[in-house]
């Protein structure tokens, strides 16, 4: 039997949704999600196809208790909405700083999901971080625009390489001053 690992990590509310720690129970969703090509390609970590057990694999590093990414569910199954409609995270870079990173299910594109997400992110602010860093792929504008809504400078242009696209792939990065806890 599995079961699923308690994680010290804050269930956050917003309005439309609730960002959650990841479930064994999640895997399905983050299979058809994070499996399709036009979510994988915008990431620099996920691969296309998804390999077999690497949805698995992901939510058990997300449920460790020495992890470096805390991974958030978009959950909008208190209104009727679907349980994963995208996940959020905060990638621990040095003390008291961390990148964000996010992706939305296609189907909801375009709704301001990504947007109320980070926003909920920065006030709950549930590592105390000083400062959020994130890049977006240039072929993205609609991620740059979510950050730039959010309260993101414009920091510079770089390059990441795409597990999806096997390339490295222009991108623009962003910064945010938080007052931290």
């Amino acid at each position: 039997m599995k079961l699923d690992r308690i994680v010290n990590q804050p269930v956050i509310e917003t309005e439309r949704f609730v960002l959650r720690p990841l479930r064994r129970s999640d895997q399905g969703l983050i299979d058809f999600y994070a499996g399709q090509r036009e979510v994988a390609r915008m990431t620099t970590s996920i691969s296309h196809p998804l390999p077999p057990g690497a949805t698995e694999a992901f939510i058990a590093r997300a449920q460790s208790e020495d992890r470096v990414e805390d991974v958030w569910a978009m959950d909008g199954s208190a209104d009727n909405a679907p349980e994963i409609m995208g996940m959020i995270s905060l990638t621990r870079l040095d003390k008291e700083v961390s990148e964000v990173g996010y992706w939305v299910a296609p189907a909801l594109w375009n709704t301001g999901l990504a947007s109320d997400a980070v926003r909920a992110l920065i006030a709950a602010n549930p590592l105390g971080n000083r400062a959020l860093y994130a890049s977006v792929f240039q072929d993205n504008p609609a991620s740059a625009r979510v950050l730039t809504n959010c309260g993101f400078q414009y920091l510079g242009d770089a390059e990441s390489f795409s597990v999806a696209r096997n390339a490295a792939v222009p991108t623009w990065t962003y910064t945010l001053k938080m007052g931290g806890k």
